[in-house]
């Protein structure tokens, strides 16, 4: 695998974090109601650490003599992220999230074999670090979906 998929994945991955952390904020200062406070709340800390993932991504791409991508180059996935019509639907707001988290699993387990691959282990040591923080955010909503279901 060449370092040009790196770099594509590096791309993907900081566009998705960009993206990730435009819907966290919307969805937290959308939803209403007392039990959406510990939703909305889990998703204004999630939002720095989003925002932190993107920064690194990029960081990694200027070193590699690469840019991360502008606004002009970015295209919408998170369809199912997107602020709810009943602002009290905080269950698809989870589910939502939960689809970004899968998705970013996949995108970073994509990049550790691509960069292992190019044999450049910055970027797989990158990697590996952020797909830990994205397993812990699909694990805690997770439990929220469980606490929801319930209901």
């Amino acid at each position: 695998m060449s370092s040009q998929r790196v770099t594509e994945l590096l791309r993907k991955a900081y566009s998705d974090e960009m993206e990730t952390v435009m819907n966290y904020t919307t969805n937290s200062i959308v939803l209403d109601g007392v039990r959406a406070e510990e939703i909305k709340e889990s998703l204004q800390a999630d939002i720095q650490e989003e925002l932190n993932h993107a920064q690194r991504l990029g960081r990694r791409l200027k070193v590699l003599d690469e840019k991360p991508p502008g606004s002009a180059e970015f295209t919408a996935s998170q369809h199912s992220l997107q602020p709810p019509e009943d602002t009290t639907d905080v269950l698809s707001v989870i589910e939502g999230v939960l689809d970004a988290e899968n998705d970013a699993i996949e995108t970073y387990r994509e990049l550790i074999d691509a960069a292992e691959a190019a044999d450049d282990p910055v970027t797989e040591d990158l990697a590996v670090e952020i797909l830990g923080d994205e397993e812990s955010h699909r694990m805690e909503f997770r439990g929220f979906r469980k606490e929801y279901r319930q209901d």
